[in-house]
């Protein structure tokens, strides 16, 4: 997992640390106080930047005054033309000296702001990084926390080369592409979001190209770095016969299965297969709803060979298939104990098949 945005805060002015307000690990709002510096060093430069301004604009104000003085003189023929173009030059003099000044308040308040050290983004505060009572520097490189956002939060995947047309097909029709999270051992769903982005380019060492999903996250279920395995779906096949995947054999002449005769005798039945999905593949060609097909121990078996079954209380029947996989089950999973050979039956319970 991948947060949206991941901030180092650091100080932007150095000073002794008198507080951090946050608590670690929970989650801050933009805006919010996360610190704060001592303020006094540049209250002081403050006040004297305001000094400094007032004195220049008292200065900037006799002058002006005293061009008023010289304009009237000068048209009474009382006094030199270039004393007036002094004082005049004085006063524009004066006029630059002030606007400097208002820069330096201007820059003494900003530094002055710097010192409540505020969160940029929302999110989750992680373990503080400096202890008040520290001096903090702006060089300082681990800064104060690292806030990440986790509502919304992103999951960067990649996916062969071969499927990116199919995507990139569905993406440009639809850009809500459903996307599930699944936990480590891809057994529990943990969150639904969508595709937001597709890289701009292919990675040539490992023929994958980069995609990006992006999850509400409103329950906090998903964690940055978190390991999970993404399942994307493009499509959805109806009416699809579904079987395991162990259920499925590959020889010579091609793919098999072995079906299961009325008079729980087994048969080679010569397979298409399509898409897969967990441990389930689907059958497009070969076998019908409600076949019963071998799926443990095929390889003690031989055309004709018998089998009996027993019915196992476990039910086995599908989610909802990804990757173009069919959204309602047509058979069911089976297992059986080592040794013994066990089919797949589409009425949704367990039957083992062993040999008699």
């Amino acid at each position: 997992m991948t947060p949206l945005n991941t901030v180092t805060v650091r100080s932007l002015v150095d000073g002794a640390l008198l507080s951090v307000k946050f608590e670690e690990g929970r989650s801050v709002s933009k805006g919010e106080l996360l610190a704060t510096i001592d303020p006094r060093p540049f209250e002081a430069q403050l006040a004297q930047a305001y000094g400094q301004m007032e004195r220049d604009s008292a200065l900037l104000t006799n002058a002006r005054l005293d061009l008023q003085r010289y304009d009237t003189l000068l048209a009474q023929d009382a006094i030199a033309r270039q004393q007036y173009d002094t004082q005049k030059s004085l006063v524009a003099q004066l006029q630059g000296t002030v606007r400097v000044d208002q820069g330096l308040v201007a820059n003494a308040k900003l530094q002055l702001s710097y010192t409540r050290i505020i969160a940029p983004i929302d999110g989750k505060v992680g373990l503080k990084l400096v202890d008040a009572g520290n001096i903090v520097h702006t060089s300082d490189a681990n800064g104060l926390a690292v806030i990440t956002q986790v509502r919304p939060i992103a999951a960067v995947f990649s996916i062969p080369e071969d499927n990116l047309p199919r995507v990139l097909e569905k993406f440009a029709s639809d850009k809500n592409l459903p996307v599930e999270a699944f936990n480590r051992s891809d057994s529990v769903k943990l969150a639904e979001g969508k595709l937001s982005a597709v890289d701009n380019r292919i990675d040539s060492s490992t023929g994958t190209v980069r995609l990006k999903a992006v999850f509400p996250n409103s329950d906090a279920a998903l964690f940055p770095d978190q390991f999970i395995n993404i399942h994307l779906l493009l499509d959805v096949k109806h009416d699809q016969i579904i079987v395991a995947q162990a259920a499925v054999q590959r020889g010579p002449q091609g793919t098999y299965v072995y079906r299961v005769k009325p008079d729980h005798t087994v048969t080679v039945a010569m397979v298409t297969t399509s898409l897969t999905e967990s441990d389930n593949i689907s059958i497009i060609q070969g076998l019908s709803e409600g076949d019963s097909v071998v799926i443990d121990g095929a390889d003690k078996l031989h055309e004709g060979s018998p089998v009996e079954s027993y019915l196992s209380a476990a039910h086995g029947k599908a989610d909802h298939a990804w990757a173009n996989h069919k959204d309602t089950s047509t058979a069911s999973a089976a297992s059986a104990a080592p040794g013994d050979s066990s089919a797949h039956h589409g009425d949704g319970q367990k039957h083992h098949w062993k040999k008699p």
